[in-house]
């Protein structure tokens, strides 16, 4: 890989008059631009002067006017695609027009707003204005007023401005609602055609008790041979959203629903998510369906998939089956007992063959009528998230090993595999170093073994007051894993071949999965030659999405611990640079930083990578990542989304 990449960047400072790139622009607080192209080891550096119309997160053309120096220099020539074209900001009027105020500090500009566009916008609300086009020799987008916001609604607008700069648009447009709009509610004869019909076996559903989209459904039959048939039953998204039309471009472009702790930012229209694609008790649903009979041992004796027509017999909440688990009573026990122990053998099966036993805890807000936090959770995954977790992880990889046998001229046929690869070396071998501190010994002879090591680790230290700081550092030198048409298996989950099927009313890719799926089950694959390009959207708008997700908690955080102004609270460092280091309260589990500055007046303190520690150069105090430590709330800071502590010297 270094060598191809070698190889591209010499090739672009030789024709660097006539070597054009597409990349994705960065933009520093100090104008300048960087463009970062995939393959090529150095950013190409744009000066202020030569970013031209381009913005923070766009994906560009720079052409390279400079390479023979130090590093490779360009200017941006066309902006192929906008990461956000909705913005929030102040409404100026002039007399036939007016300006939507731009935020100069993150680079967004003024937009300019036609007097045929203000809808209704008055001299100085607060508004979001949609970019209509910006040509490059213009200093000024032109743009449209979509909707007047409250100022009074501080925290709900900074949500909204999260949402925004993440490049997710408030609304559906009107096109997007027009086309949900025309879907016919009842299930017709043609609907009905080539389905199996399932609706008299015993289906249910599992999912949050505030849960309005139930995109996925389980079945359970008990067969004469002594084995179960277990069926895995998707809204059928792709049958109402259908390539090509106003919808589904909307739906593409977002690719993800965002999920912030006040609000859902929906990929569909609600009354597709919620209604139409919702699989609730009592109503005949469309599903794409993976059906198994599997025997005691949870082996997988054969397999079905295809579309079916569902009746949902029971809603249950998670909290509902775990009882059920528990107690061993309840409605439809005897089902959920077996699905239970296939899915608990499947989980033991996964890990003895390899997956990583990662453990998380889910930290939500309790929110009041306004959205204000006044509470925090924790949601423990238990048995019965794993029940529905196990069904969803085997449905996905055996849709992904089917369609992976499917050959078009000897060619496997583009497909969006999600794919999670072995950890970087770069990454891990410090994380090793610091795992031998502690007695924890890692085999890197192979993929496999690094997988045994790890979860050794995990289960050694379970219990232990390293096991936070091990778990947290063990995930960071974890690859990302996203979506490629370039498979190379799940390294976590250890699977081969895996993909998204099981939750189209919110993933974008498994709306994919779904129209390929079927291509395959009725011979007439097509290939897709963008299915590259498509899957680094969805893996980029997943990121963003997550990142928007990060932002959100954040600012809850911070609303949330303002009323803890000069309070002390026991804390466990979270993480640690030269610039300080983070510590999550435990009462609270919000994050905030203590500065080096506010250190000096103890010692001067210098930061060791390989310790994950400050180290004191006359005391010898150190601050290590994992470290309990007690400190003061002294400052929380809406606007930059931060919270100050101070460390309170126990003199320990």
């Amino acid at each position: 890989m270094r060598r191809r990449n070698k190889a591209i960047k010499v090739k672009a400072k030789r024709q660097s008059a006539e070597t054009t790139l597409k990349g994705k622009l960065e933009i520093t607080r100090s104008g300048r631009g960087f463009v970062l192209v995939e393959g090529l080891e150095e950013d190409v550096l744009v000066n202020p002067e030569d970013i031209k119309n381009a913005m923070n997160g766009d994906i560009v053309r720079v052409k390279v006017i400079s390479g023979y120096d130090n590093r490779l220099k360009g200017r941006i020539t066309e902006v192929v695609q906008r990461k956000r074209v909705e913005f929030m900001g102040k409404f100026e009027m002039s007399k036939g027009f007016g300006f939507v105020l731009g935020d100069r500090e993150r680079g967004v500009p003024d937009i300019y707003v036609p007097v045929e566009n203000f809808n209704g916008a008055k001299n100085g609300e607060m508004v979001v204005a949609r970019m209509l086009h910006w040509e490059k020799d213009d200093k000024r987008p032109v743009g449209t007023i979509v909707s007047i916001l409250k100022i009074e609604n501080v925290a709900d607008n900074a949500m909204k401005e999260i949402i925004l700069e993440h490049g997710f648009p408030l609304d559906f447009s009107d096109e997007a609602m027009e086309s949900a709009g025309r879907l016919p509610d009842a299930i017709t004869k043609e609907d009905l055609y080539k389905r199996k019909d399932i609706r008299n076996y015993l289906t249910f559903t599992i999912d949050p008790e505030d849960a309005k989209d139930f995109d996925d459904a389980i079945s359970f039959r008990k067969l004469k041979n002594g084995n179960y048939e277990i069926g895995v039953h998707i809204a059928d998204v792709s049958h109402f959203v259908t390539h090509g039309n106003a919808l589904d471009d909307e739906a593409y472009q977002k690719a993800t629903s965002v999920y912030l702790p006040d609000r859902v930012v929906p990929m569909l229209p609600e009354h597709i998510s919620n209604v139409l694609c919702s699989l609730r008790p009592d109503e005949d649903k469309l599903t794409f369906s993976a059906i198994f009979q599997l025997n005691e041992k949870a082996e997988v004796k054969q397999y079905w998939l295809g579309k079916t027509i569902i009746r949902s017999k029971r809603r249950f909440t998670y909290e509902e089956v775990q009882e059920i688990i528990e107690s061993g009573k309840g409605d439809h026990a005897e089902a959920i007992l077996a699905v239970n122990h296939i899915s608990q053998t499947l989980r033991k099966c996964r890990f003895d063959e390899g997956a990583i036993n990662f453990r998380s805890t889910e930290v939500r807000f309790k929110l009041d009528e306004q959205g204000s936090p006044v509470g925090i959770e924790l949601k423990e995954s238990k048995e019965a998230h794993q029940l529905i977790e196990e069904m969803m992880l085997l449905a996905n990889k055996t849709v992904a090993t089917h369609v992976s046998k499917v050959k078009v001229n000897n060619k496997s046929i583009p497909f969006p595999y999600r794919i999670h690869d072995t950890p970087d070396e770069e990454k891990l071998l410090p994380f090793i170093a610091f795992a031998n501190k502690f007695g924890y010994k890692f085999d890197i002879s192979s993929a496999e073994t690094i997988a045994e090591s790890f979860n050794k680790l995990l289960k050694d230290t379970q219990g232990r007051p390293e096991e936070g700081v091990l778990s947290e550092l063990g995930i960071r030198t974890m690859a990302k894993a996203k979506y490629t048409a370039v498979n190379v298996g799940h390294y976590g989950l250890g699977f081969e071949y895996y993909c998204h099927f099981t939750s189209p009313i919110r993933r974008y890719p498994d709306v994919i999965v779904h129209r390929i799926l079927l291509e395959v089950l009725e011979d007439r694959v097509s290939v897709d030659k963008k299915m590259e390009e498509k899957c680094k959207h969805c893996s980029n708008m997943e990121r963003q999405a997550m990142e928007a997700e990060r932002d959100a908690n954040k600012y809850k955080q911070v609303q949330y611990m303002q009323q803890f102004i000069g309070d002390e609270f026991d804390a466990i460092i979270s993480g640690v640079s030269r610039f300080g280091f983070w510590a999550e309260t435990l009462d609270h589990l919000c994050e905030g930083m203590v500065s080096i500055t506010s250190l000096s007046e103890f010692d001067s303190f210098q930061h060791s990578d390989s310790d994950y520690a400050l180290i004191g150069m006359k005391t010898h105090k150190r601050f290590t990542m994992g470290d309990k430590v007690r400190i003061k709330v002294v400052a929380a800071n809406l606007e930059k989304r931060h919270i100050d502590f101070e460390w309170v010297n126990d003199g320990k």
